[in-house]
């Protein structure tokens, strides 16, 4: 079989001078100057930008021809594992249980409800897949019924670039109110008392600016602005108190945060602010009364140094800082991750050396108990719930070889009642994998969690085929949850690893920033240490692993394959960011301004500037033998634009000697998330891994 021609693309070179340093981007043409129109509407791309990528595609088709089969097989398995029919546990609130379900075959969900306690009696308040009919991307990011249960609010995304129509559903006929939201990033809440809608607009650069109320059935006429950001640097979120007491308003980035509280009680008063924004210091609120005092806050903070967070009284008539009151002190290494209140009991969830707990403490006495695991490896999440009085939480448990497990947990007595397990159809037995915690040895001698997934008994000689995962940014742990996707790897020999780099936060908030900014060299340097320390101890070899991450992990893709080529077969990077100078030098895109505190600023400053350019993964490609790549992007997207990928991908192939295949595949209908339907999903992931196993045995098409 001949090889295919890859396509070459045109150099234009463009030289950009900044701070006194000079650079070319040959590539730069990639980059639709329209972008903003794109978004709405990835038709309008420019006919040269979609011939080349249009032909990056089908050389991608043509590489991976022998890989049809193994795509179908793979798809098959995955898709084998998935419950078609499934349906969540439903969510009692008041007069209704709401839940969500799947029709056999269905790409998307059905959302319903039915009397609560009763089994029978559905409502179908909207239907996924049905409204996706005609799309050729579709999503609903957001559904929730009204306080009162008479009106049905969801955010659709029918471009995948994130801009979302939110439409509001009367329960009582079915008809869909006139005048829907517009240009909404599709955070949205009601008021307790179902007379308005808060909502959260996206600007024409793609950043959530203002917050807008509506009233329940009003229309763009009706909506009054309530708060806009000043700073384009700011994220902007609008949401309720589990108690239902407050509205609350938020904005802040990775580094400072406010927050604003509406009374429930008066949701038309001017948002009140509870304390200002000051660099370093975020915090976040909940309502969780005391006996005697109902107006009280709980602040989760890390002011005054408490890197991993802690507890905080204030009160609701004075809640700035000043007021202030210690309750959970500051303790180094255990993370507070977050809050889950009810009228006689606060939950936090936190994490303590890459796995999470559960810390219930009653409000009579302040007593507390633990709920926690033996698995080395687990992930444990609260599962939300309307119920503010019902003295009951639940929470999902799972771990790389236990499927996802719902509990309800009784927060009186202690007892854990399970109320449903993930159904894997095709069958799944723990006991023919195993589970294990190692720790790599970091350049710097910190300890980097790895987690590996592989068959009970395996052999550890090096034989195995490894697949290395890594994200490591923006403080996002990679909890080591359930994956009906690695295994169809690990059922062929692989082992599957998920490397905790630094720039997550599984070790606490401290790794997340030790991993950022001018710091950031060391999220790359600790998944090659876990890379070597998997081969040191037989789990791989070095030419034989596959590294494996998306959108900010594909930046650690792009600078891992800069750094050590010769430990991997192959890389994927799916949406990945890796024109990150470039990027983080134009202020218009989406998530330039806000980013600048993880990265950097390099249109400001010299330092931040020379940091960059010594890691960012597109400038630092050079002449060596580059592993076989595999990069993924959407047209649509707005966090990892798709001229990221295109311009990687070409760079690589000037200047790799290996002769290995870079390719280079653009969804041309979908964003960041890839495909929004669960089983066209399911393909995306079957190529990537079909790549992998072709990368390790090395038969590409000559």
């Amino acid at each position: 079989m001949t090889a295919p021609t890859p396509p070459i693309a045109r150099k234009e070179p463009k030289t950009i001078e900044q701070l006194g340093r000079t650079r070319t981007d040959d590539y730069a043409w990639l980059k639709d100057e329209n972008w903003q129109a794109l978004l709405r509407d990835p038709s309008l791309v420019r006919p040269d930008i979609k011939a080349h990528l249009d032909a990056e595609n089908a050389y991608t088709r043509a590489m991976l021809a022998s890989t049809e089969a193994l795509q179908a097989e793979l798809f098959a398995e995955m898709k084998g594992r998935v419950k078609e029919d499934d349906s969540s546990l439903p969510s009692p609130d008041g007069p209704w249980d709401y839940y969500s379900r799947y029709a056999m075959g269905a790409q998307h969900p059905i959302l319903a409800r039915r009397p609560s306690g009763q089994a029978d009696g559905e409502e179908i308040l909207i239907d996924v897949d049905a409204l996706a009919e005609g799309h050729a991307y579709y999503q609903v990011h957001d559904g929730e019924h009204s306080p009162d249960h008479t009106l049905y609010a969801y955010a659709e995304d029918d471009q995948g670039s994130e801009y979302h129509r939110i439409r509001i559903k009367d329960l009582a006929n079915g008809i869909l109110l006139p005048d829907p939201i517009e240009s909404s990033t599709g955070d949205f809440v009601w008021s307790p008392d179902s007379a308005w809608l808060f909502w959260v607009w996206r600007d024409e650069n793609g950043r959530s600016a203002k917050v807008f109320r509506r009233p329940a059935r009003g229309g763009s006429a009706d909506d009054v602005l309530v708060y806009a950001e000043p700073d384009e640097g700011m994220f902007v979120h609008a949401g309720v108190t589990q108690s239902r007491a407050f509205i609350t308003l938020s904005s802040g980035n990775h580094d400072c945060s406010a927050t604003w509280l509406i009374p429930a009680a008066d949701p038309t008063a001017e948002p009140r602010l509870v304390e200002a924004r000051t660099e370093g210091v975020l915090y976040s609120v909940e309502h969780w009364p005391t006996e005697g005092e109902e107006g009280r806050l709980v602040i989760l903070t890390n002011a005054d140094g408490a890197v991993d967070f802690k507890l905080m009284w204030a009160d609701a008539d004075k809640p700035g800082r000043a007021h202030w009151r210690e309750w959970i002190p500051h303790q180094p290494g255990r993370f507070i991750v977050g809050l889950a209140a009810r009228r006689d009991y606060l939950v936090r969830l936190e994490r303590v050396n890459a796995n999470n707990r559960l810390v219930i403490t009653a409000r009579e006495g302040l007593a507390e108990k633990t709920v926690d695991f033996d698995e080395p490896a687990y992930a444990l999440s609260l599962d939300g719930g309307y119920d503010w009085d019902r003295p009951a939480i639940r929470f999902v448990y799972q771990s790389p070889t236990t499927p996802r497990s719902w509990f309800d947990y009784d927060l009186v007595s202690g007892e854990r009642t399970l109320r449903k397990s993930q159904e894997i159809p095709s069958g799944h037995d723990p006991a023919r994998y195993e589970a294990r915690r190692l720790y790599a040895t970091a350049a710097d001698g910190e300890q980097v969690p790895i987690t590996v997934l592989m068959q009970a008994g395996a052999r550890l000689d090096g034989s195995a085929p490894l697949l290395l995962y890594g994200y490591g940014a923006y403080g996002l742990p990679m909890d080591p949850g359930f994956s009906i996707r690695s295994l169809s790897l690990v059922d062929r020999g692989w082992i599957y690893a998920i490397a905790h780099v630094r720039g997550g936060s599984e070790k606490g908030w401290g790794w997340f920033q030790d991993g950022r900014g001018k710091r950031k060299p060391n999220t790359f340097t600790d998944f090659i240490a876990c890379a070597e320390h998997l081969v040191a101890e037989g789990y791989g070899r070095a030419g034989r692993i596959v590294a494996y991450g998306g959108s900010a992990g594909g930046m650690l893709m792009g600078a891992v394959a800069n750094l050590r080529p010769d430990l991997w077969a192959g890389v994927i990077g799916a949406v990945p960011f890796v024109d990150v100078l470039n990027t983080m030098s134009d202020a218009s895109l989406p998530l330039t301004p806000p980013e600048w505190p993880e990265w950097g600023n390099p249109l400001d400053s010299a330092e931040d500037y020379d940091a960059i350019a010594a890691y960012s993964p597109y400038d630092r490609i050079n002449a060596q033998a580059y592993p076989a790549v595999l990069a993924t992007g959407g047209l649509s997207d707005p966090r990892v634009t798709y001229w990221e990928p295109a311009k990687w991908a070409a760079r690589l192939r000037e200047f790799s000697t290996s002769g290995a295949p870079i390719l280079l595949k653009i969804n041309m209908t979908a964003g960041h998330g890839g495909a929004a339907g669960r089983f066209d999903f399911l393909k995306e992931i079957a190529l990537d891994y079909a790549f992998a196993i072709q990368a390790v045995e090395g038969r590409w098409p000559t």
